[in-house]
């Protein structure tokens, strides 16, 4: 019989004690993982479909994706497909970090009863505190931005994390990403300024200048790969 008050029954709980909890969360995560899966995809699907000007409770945003999500598909940056490969699948922040020659770019095709064609296109980057992310959607000309939709992982609120919100994303609509028939990104400013030249902008967030340029960033190195795709759109 093991004394309770020596160091050897101590030792002794404590070890049985770590075994017992982790083998419970262990097998909590493990029930849990399938639907956590499930959550993380359906929440794609909704940020996909924003990025359309369209807006879905969780429970119907599954079909409302397969409705209208008509094709999806990868290509590389001479806008030549890839066979093979899922797009719904591909890391596009692991992607973003490799050189644009050297990239898996995923299209979403979406159709709008009432707007037509689509064509949705991923986004990853770096804000102030962690990862953005987003979706630009363009008009079957390949030019016209037709929707966006900007998310974050923990940029400062009310600052930074105001780029989820419509009133920064709204911005992009009717913007354009071809000027004098060259491909210019649309950049993020600061509120009352304009860039150089005669891209298309919008204002950036008020105190959100490092998460703004972020943006501003991830635009011109998520776009300028799929140059070649957005103008063989607008050859058709």
């Amino acid at each position: 019989m093991i004394n309770k008050q020596s160091n050897v029954y101590t030792i002794v709980y404590i070890t049985v004690l770590v075994v017992v909890v982790g083998a419970a969360l262990a097998f909590t995560a493990m029930s849990l993982k399938e639907k956590q899966q499930d959550n993380a995809r359906a929440d794609k699907m909704g940020q996909i479909l924003q990025a359309v000007r369209l807006t879905y409770p969780a429970d119907e945003v599954i079909d409302a994706f397969q409705d209208f999500i008509t094709d999806q598909y990868v290509v590389n940056s001479a806008g030549e497909k890839v066979a093979g490969v899922e797009a719904f699948n591909v890391d596009v922040a692991a992607e973003a970090k490799k050189p644009a020659d050297e990239r898996l770019l995923p299209v979403y095709v979406c159709t709008l009863p009432d707007a037509g064609t689509k064509y949705i296109l991923p986004l990853a980057g770096m804000g102030l505190w962690g990862p953005i992310w987003g979706y630009v959607s363009f008009d079957a000309d390949g030019s016209t931005i037709y929707g966006a939709f900007f998310d974050h992982q923990g940029e400062t609120p009310g600052l930074g994390a105001e780029i989820a919100k419509p009133a920064f994303s709204d911005q992009f609509r009717g913007l354009s990403v071809e000027k004098n028939g060259q491909f210019v990104p649309v950049t993020v400013v600061k509120k009352g300024q304009k860039p150089e030249g005669d891209m298309d902008y919008v204002d950036g967030i008020s105190g959100g200048t490092i998460t703004s340029l972020g943006v501003a960033s991830m635009l011109d190195g998520c776009l300028t790969p799929y140059k070649a795709y957005l103008e063989s759109l607008s050859e058709k």
